[in-house]
C-alpha cells in the first residue's frame, strides 16, 4: 500500500485524527473539565500509572475532592498528601505536585497560570506536562510527546533510531510541532494519545483499523519504537515482623527520607537471622522499578526484645488499629497487613 508522508498533507492527517476521535474518543473525568489544576493532577497521576488503575479505584475523583485547588494542598501535611496518594506509588510525584501548588500560591496568588512558559517554570513540571495542561485546559497550540505519541510517530516515519536519546527526542518533538493542529489542539492532542492507547498499542498494534494507516511507512510496527534495552529484573527478599500488643497496637517503621517511599509507614524490616525462629504469617511478591520483591512477614511477640523493641535510628513506633486507616502505607504492606488482621486477629 502506497503511503503519504504526513508532513506533505498535515491538514488531512489532522482531520482524519480529529474525525476519528470525535466518534471514538473515550470519556474520562479529566476530559470533562478545563480546570488546569485538575488536568495537572490527572497528568501527574497518569505519568506512571495506567488509566484503568486511576479510574477503577477512583484515585482522580477522590484526590480532586480532597484537594480541589492549589491552595488546598499547598498547606497540607506530608502525611495527608501521602495518604491521599497511597496505592499510586512513585510518591515523589505527589511531593512535586504540592511544590507546584505552593509556587502557584506564592507566585500567582493561587490562580493557575495561563502562560505556557509560566506553567513550564512550576516545580516538577516538564515539557510534556506543560504542553498537556496548556492544550487540554486552555486549548493552546502546544505539542506533546508522551509514550503513546512517541510510538505513533516512530512508526509513521519508520524511525530506526533510539527515541530515548537527545537526538531521538528532538526529532519526535519536531514532528509533534510540525503536525500540530493550531485550530483544535485540545482535541488533536487527545486524539493522538487515544490512538496510541486503542489502536497503535505497544504489543498488539491494530494496523488494519488505524485511521492514519495511509500515512504510516513502517512494515514492522511491533519492532518500534527502539529504546535502550531494559535492565534485568533483580530478585530480592524483605523480612518484616508483625507485632500486636495487648492493647491492639501494632509496631510500624517509617521509611527513611532518602528512600522513594519517604514518610510512608510499613511493618518493620529485620535481618533474616532475626526472624529464623518466628512463625511465618505471610508471603507475597510485588514489583518495584527493576526489582521483584518477595515479602515475608513473621509474627513477633511483644516480649521478643531482639525483634520488637523499636530499634535505634529506624523511626519505629506503635499505632492503634484505629490509626492505621489514616497512616500512609505502601500498597504491598497495606494489603499484607489487612490480610493478617483479617485471617489471624
Amino acid at each position: 500500500m502506497k503511503t503519504t508522508n504526513p508532513l506533505d498533507q498535515p491538514k488531512k492527517f489532522q482531520n482524519q485524527l480529529l474525525k476519528w476521535f470525535k466518534a471514538n474518543g473515550k470519556s474520562y473525568p479529566w476530559r470533562e473539565t478545563t480546570d488546569p489544576w485538575h488536568i495537572l493532577i490527572s497528568e501527574v497521576m497518569l505519568q506512571q500509572t495506567q488509566v484503568a488503575t486511576v479510574l477503577n479505584k477512583n484515585y482522580f475523583t477522590n484526590f480532586t475532592k480532597q484537594f480541589p485547588t492549589p491552595a488546598s494542598i499547598a498547606s497540607a501535611s506530608e502525611q495527608e498528601i501521602l495518604s491521599a496518594w497511597e496505592g499510586l506509588g512513585y510518591y515523589r510525584r505527589v511531593r512535586n505536585l504540592q511544590q507546584a501548588a505552593i509556587a502557584i500560591c506564592q507566585l500567582h496568588n493561587g490562580t493557575f497560570p495561563t502562560d505556557y512558559q509560566q506553567i513550564l517554570n512550576l516545580p516538577g513540571i516538564g515539557k510534556y506536562t506543560a504542553g498537556a495542561v496548556s492544550s487540554f485546559a486552555y486549548n493552546l497550540p502546544q505539542p506533546i510527546v508522551d509514550a503513546n505519541v512517541a510510538r505513533i510517530f516512530s512508526r509513521i516515519f519508520d524511525y530506526q533510531e533510539r527515541i530515548d536519546t537527545s537526538t531521538g527526542q528532538k526529532q519526535l518533538w519536531q514532528w509533534a510541532t510540525d503536525l500540530l493542529s493550531h485550530q483544535q489542539p485540545r482535541i488533536y492532542n487527545s486524539a493522538l494519545m487515544e490512538l496510541g492507547q486503542q489502536t497503535c498499542s505497544n504489543k498488539s498494534p491494530n494496523c488494519h483499523q488505524c485511521v492514519i494507516k495511509t500515512f504510516c511507512s513502517t512494515h514492522s510496527p511491533e519492532k518500534l519504537p527502539i529504546k535502550k534495552a531494559p535492565k534485568k529484573t533483580k530478585l530480592i527478599e524483605e523480612f518484616a515482623i508483625f507485632t500486636i500488643d495487648p492493647t491492639k497496637r501494632i509496631l510500624l517503621q517509617q521509611e527513611a527520607s532518602t528512600q522513594r517511599r519517604a514518610g510512608m509507614w510499613k511493618l518493620p524490616l529485620r535481618e533474616q537471622h532475626q526472624t529464623e525462629n518466628l512463625p511465618l504469617l505471610s508471603t507475597s511478591t510485588y514489583a518495584i522499578t527493576h526489582h521483584k520483591v518477595t515479602l515475608k512477614i513473621y509474627q513477633s511477640p511483644p516480649q521478643s526484645l531482639t525483634t520488637t523493641i523499636p530499634q535505634k535510628n529506624t523511626k519505629e513506633q506503635w499505632f492503634t488499629t484505629q490509626q492505621l486507616k489514616d497512616t500512609p502505607m505502601p500498597s504491598p504492606f497495606r494489603k499484607a497487613l489487612n490480610n493478617i488482621l483479617k485471617d489471624h486477629f
